[in-house]
């Protein structure tokens, strides 16, 4: 097998062609590709613990609190204790979070059916049913 015909190196290659796809369209509201989608799962969830956003994303604890602690030093989130239970932190969207995160919901929209525009509705359907099955296979 040659290394371009590994599945490793083809998902690798798959996954940075969207990654910077990505971040072309959010990268004008200052964010990373990564911080998009925080925000996005935010604008979907917002007041959401911590550790449930990090689970739901997929990102481990270490990770998320370096784009937490940016995407508040930019003003678009803010950690509270929860008063249920003190050592729980829940991320809130501010004002420019949710305005941010209307604009993110509005990019991805646009930016799934430029990414997809080659594929035919049949094609779609099985790539997110086969990138579903890789994820759960990892």
């Amino acid at each position: 097998m040659k290394a371009e015909d590994c599945i490793f190196f083809q998902l690798s290659k798959a996954s940075q062609a969207g990654t910077r796809f990505w971040l072309q369209k959010v990268s004008g509201l200052k964010l990373t590709a990564v911080q998009g989608m925080v925000i996005r799962f935010l604008y979907d969830e917002d007041r959401v613990a911590s550790n449930d956003l990090g689970r739901k994303i997929n990102i481990d604890s270490a990770t998320l609190t370096g784009i937490l602690d940016r995407l508040e030093a930019g003003g678009l989130i803010e950690r509270r204790q929860n008063p249920d239970d003190r050592r729980c932190i829940r991320i809130h969207l501010t004002g420019k979070g949710r305005m941010t995160g209307e604009r993110v919901a509005r990019l991805m929209e646009e930016a799934n059916t430029e990414f997809l525009h080659g594929f035919n509705a049949c094609e779609v359907v099985a790539l997110r049913s086969l990138l579903s099955k890789v994820r759960q296979s990892g």
